[in-house]
């Protein structure tokens, strides 16, 4: 449990350390050094992350590999141990054996000593030393038999020793496995909270190196000379005019929301021609800000409209074409017709559920929170865009369920 709490620790730890960069390099006003340096700690992040994970599975390698020598020792000790007490036991039989052989050795030169026997036995003798030698092996016989026995019981005792090492061993071995299993057990616990972090950090290196690829591009073309103190989204970036404003020329496009997923597409549905995509996500959704695409002028908005609700018109240019973006369903505006607007200005608000006439709103056309994002080629001012020229938004795939994490995900199926 300790070690979970450990690992949740040290992933949250990782990911207040992304944020230092942040403090001094926002969106609206970054750097091109900034940016430089945001990647540079992303990837040493994702290096450090991806250590260890190796460290981890490494060390889960080398418990395995001790559980299994401490098992090979294991059922070493416990065939030993068998061995042990069949010898024990070989030992205790000849013990009973011997024993009775004793008794009977006694019971015999018992019997000798009453009938004379051991006396006429002695005595027929040839010489003195063979008397003595008759004498000493009647004697000698018991002595040995006994003395067989206090051998063998010694051998019982010093194997009864052994086993109980053997056994002692046994259990230290398991011990030893199952606190190895423990290890094995929290070091995987470790490397899935690694894999989550893996995955969020892997999604940031990857957008952060499309930003900072067209980030450079973009600030070499338009503002050489200051390097990388040029502010991306004010230095380098072509402007041109427009009208009674400016207008940027964007280079590319970038999503309405941070996040999302497509719960309807552009196309027939309903009997009818839903003009493009609607973009939920998880709740609460409403209230969730919604961005530029692209830069240029609000050409139109609209209040309370019965289907489509607070709705929002932008013409922009992107490589040298005109386009028309447009935004439904908002909760609230956040500027004015005739503003200038680059990517990273917050239009509105996500609505879609409180302006719903389901939920006491003004809305027909919507049931829950969600973006309805469209573009359009040509300018319309606003106002009676040609469904022909509606097109699926550049870096979206008309599918539903298709989701992205980051304003920098482009579809390129």
């Amino acid at each position: 449990m300790m070690k979970k709490l450990f690992s949740k620790i040290l992933v949250l730890g990782f990911l207040l350390l992304s944020c230092v960069p942040c403090v001094n390099a926002s969106e609206d006003k970054q750097t091109l050094g900034e940016l430089k340096a945001l990647y540079q700690q992303k990837l040493q992040e994702q290096e450090e992350n991806n250590n260890k994970t190796e460290e981890a599975k490494a060390e889960i390698a080398a418990k395995e590999a001790a559980i299994k020598k401490a098992e090979g020792e294991i059922h070493a000790a416990e065939a030993e141990e068998q061995r042990v007490q069949e010898e024990i036991d070989e030992s205790n039989k000849r013990i009973d054996e011997l024993t009775e052989e004793v008794k009977k050795v006694l019971l015999y030169l018992q019997q000798m000593r009453s009938q004379n026997v051991y006396v006429e036995y002695v005595s027929g003798a040839s010489s003195v030393t063979d008397m003595i030698m008759r004498i000493a092996a009647v004697e000698q016989i018991s002595d040995y038999i006994q003395t067989t026995i206090d051998n063998l019981q010694a051998e019982i005792k010093k194997n009864e020793e052994l086993k109980q090492e053997l056994i002692e061993k046994q259990e230290k071995l398991k011990k030893q496995a199952e606190e190895y299993r423990k290890v094995i057990e929290a070091r995987y616990n470790d490397i899935s909270e690694y894999d989550k972090y893996a995955l969020d950090i892997d999604e940031q290196v990857k957008s952060l190196k499309t930003k900072l690829d067209s980030a450079k591009e973009k600030c070499e073309k338009y503002a050489p000379d200051k390097g990388d103190n040029a502010i991306i989204s004010e230095d380098c970036v072509q402007k041109v005019t427009y009208g009674d404003g400016t207008v940027i020329v964007n280079d590319g496009w970038l999503k309405p929301l941070t996040h999302g997923i497509i719960t309807s597409v552009l196309g027939s549905r309903w009997g009818s021609f839903h003009t493009g995509l609607d973009i939920g996500g998880p709740s609460p959704f409403e209230g969730t800000p919604i961005y530029a695409a692209a830069a240029g002028v609000v050409s139109g908005k609209t209040y309370h409209y019965s289907c489509g609700g607070n709705m929002l018109f932008i013409d922009v240019n992107v490589g040298g074409q005109a386009y028309t973006t447009y935004y439904y369903h908002l909760l609230e505006f956040n500027v004015e017709v005739g503003d200038v607007v680059d990517q990273n200005t917050v239009l509105g608000l996500v609505g879609g559920y409180s302006t719903s006439i389901e939920h006491g709103g003004y809305d027909y056309c919507t049931t829950g929170a969600h973006l309805h994002f469209g573009v359009a080629t040509g300018y319309y001012n606003g106002y009676s865009i040609s469904t022909s020229r509606m097109i699926v938004p550049p870096g979206f795939p008309n599918t539903k369920g298709w989701s992205f994490s980051s304003r920098y995900q482009m579809y390129n199926g």
